[in-house]
């Protein structure tokens, strides 16, 4: 039996040694074959392990991978008490003991299925990306290599099943902003908590009634789109005055079918690639936004318009509105991507464009197959008068509704105008005398106007 220095010794001369050869090769070798040297060794070594890996990367084929989604939706519903960290938060202020709970990078999770003993983990890793640094997220699956066609037989698909219930079923739903500091996919979220609803939303019944005959006809009809070779996708146009209630339909729309809102301000992406990256990274079940996009497309042309002058005249003094290296993007980008790849995913999604002014418009996105659907929001109607009052003031009827329906046929006012008149704190016929008198100065303002200008 050697002696305890003996051991020591001996360690200490192969740890010695190890190094050395180290060193050695550090030295000698270039690090591409140092890379493969070490890749050849790990990779003999696995044959010798009972485990197999299955990798999940956020990212597939260049667009959003939806199984990463699906175990990410999946994991936190068998989190168990043995697990060593956790990730937990509340973005509603009004409940914060209703938790959210998240897996935390490098977090081992244990999950039993059909005699199996599954293990995940969160890994994270940061590469470059067009010069600059991202941060990459991917799950890791581990199993026994005995296992390996049970689990891609069984396992994997009762994750995209569990997963498939659990968002058709989701309370919260999310308003994705774009923010390009950001190094993941670019898009940030928040709790979505708009409380319209097509039942008080302010707007004639019938025309509410075809708006959701169309949009329930959309959803179920995914055969129907297959069949005759069309997209799952619908566009919507949302054109009239501000204050009409544009955003209102929209949150009212997202709330009905639990659809998420991804809300894209064109102004701040720096290229027509950058575009195209976010919006494959966009999941299904989902509307994106485009608000404004006449001034959006404006704000874009005009930052060519700016690069190019200074091109032209030679100025040395930059533009600091912009960076000489976003480019900006193009409608003709925006409408070549929404007519192609995104047109070839199998999740619905819904497009939705507001303008306050239709006739500024490019006719290239009114073209048919872009939008689907155009809907004029326009001044506020005695129906849409009535709905706002029974809202607001919780009464269908009045003796006063007479003199406010004449009145609205000769004044323009917006829905929101109206509502503000209405959240006035007094009682229920005060406030409508108070609206009334309200819609007899506007008259007023209005036919003053009308007689200056003759």
């Amino acid at each position: 039996m050697p002696s305890i220095s003996t051991i020591l010794s001996a360690y200490a001369s192969l740890s010695a040694a190890i190094m050395l050869f180290r060193t050695i090769l550090s030295q000698m070798l270039p690090s591409e074959i140092r890379n493969y040297i070490f890749l050849k060794l790990s990779q003999s070594l696995s044959h010798f392990s009972p485990n197999f890996t299955f990798i999940v990367e956020e990212r597939w084929e260049a667009v959003s991978n939806h199984t990463y989604r699906a175990v990410e939706t999946y994991l936190p519903t068998i989190i168990a008490t043995s697990i060593d960290s956790l990730l937990i938060g509340s973005a509603n202020l009004l409940k914060p003991h209703n938790l959210d709970l998240r897996i935390s990078v490098d977090c081992k999770i244990i999950d039993e299925f059909q005699g199996m003993k599954l293990e995940w983990s969160l890994f994270r890793e940061t590469i470059k990306f067009y010069h600059r640094d991202e941060l990459r997220y991917s799950y890791r699956l581990k199993c026994k290599k005995t296992e390996r066609a049970k689990v891609m037989a069984s396992y994997l698909p009762h994750i995209a099943t569990t997963a498939q219930t659990i968002l058709s079923m989701r309370e919260n739903l999310h308003i994705y902003t774009y923010n390009k500091r950001n190094c993941g996919s670019g898009w940030e979220s928040a709790i979505f908590k708009h409380p319209a609803r097509f039942d008080t939303l302010a707007m004639d019944p019938e025309r509410k009634a075809e708006i959701i005959n169309d949009l329930e006809a959309f959803v179920r009809r995914k055969e129907f789109f297959w069949k005759v070779g069309r997209s799952w996708k619908r566009g919507y146009l949302l054109h009239g005055p501000p204050g009409t209630g544009k955003s209102s339909l929209v949150a009212a729309i997202a709330n009905r079918l639990r659809y998420n809102i991804y809300d894209l301000q064109l102004q701040s992406v720096r290229s027509d690639a950058e575009l195209r990256r976010l919006l494959t990274s966009i999941t299904g079940r989902s509307i994106l936004l485009v608000e404004d996009i006449d001034c959006s497309i404006k704000a874009s042309l005009d930052r060519t318009k700016v690069r190019d002058e200074q091109e032209e005249y030679g100025e040395d003094e930059p533009d600091h509105r912009f960076s000489s290296s976003d480019p900006g993007i193009t409608l003709s980008g925006l409408l070549n991507f929404t007519d192609g790849l995104w047109s070839s995913f199998e999740d619905e999604r819904l497009i939705i464009f507001t303008t306050n002014d239709k006739d500024k418009l490019d006719p290239a996105l009114l073209r048919p197959g872009r939008i689907d659907r155009e809907i004029y929001m326009g001044y506020c109607t005695f129906a849409a008068f009535k709905q706002l009052a029974d809202s607001y003031l919780q009464i269908d009827n009045d003796h006063l509704f007479a003199t406010i329906e004449n009145l609205l046929k000769e004044v323009s006012v917006t829905p929101a105008e109206v509502a503000q008149q209405l959240m006035k704190i007094d009682e229920p016929e005060g406030i409508l005398e108070s609206l009334i008198e309200f819609l007899k100065l506007r008259k007023g303002k209005l036919r003053s106007e009308n007689e200056e200008g003759k």
